[in-house]
């Protein structure tokens, strides 16, 4: 079966940065946290295998971290190196989760849409 990444909610403080990962009634979890990036992976009740791996936007304290498992989700509590300074983003490189759409073509036929069954049924009554 193959992995997935989970889906993880980030917030930016001044001393931390947090972490969750939305993973319900996971079990064998594990997190690594390294001065410049995390490792997580965890497997649901129905046996899928969750693994992200993130390299950080700047360094952090490894040695002062921590994570906190829940019944919804593993939270990480990571320690800026340099505290008080604003991460831009999660991760080392920027980016993009979501691709523009390049190309705009006309819009579909919304023929199929109309049921003659249901409009014969309502001029009737």
């Amino acid at each position: 079966m193959a992995r997935q990444h989970a889906r993880t909610l980030w917030y930016d403080r001044p001393k931390y940065v947090f972490m969750e990962f939305c993973v319900e009634d996971s079990t064998d979890v594990h997190v690594l946290i390294e001065d410049h990036r995390i490792v997580f992976s965890c497997k649901n009740p129905d046996g899928v295998e969750f693994y992200n791996e993130i390299e950080f936007y700047a360094k952090v304290n490894c040695k002062d971290s921590r994570d906190k498992r829940s019944g919804r989700s593993i939270t990480c509590f990571v320690r800026k190196w340099k505290e008080k300074v604003a991460w831009p983003r999660l991760t080392k490189e920027d980016i993009k989760l979501l691709k523009k759409v390049s190309t705009k073509g006309p819009p579909p036929a919304m023929d199929d849409l109309d049921d003659d069954s249901d409009s014969a049924d309502a001029t009737s009554n």
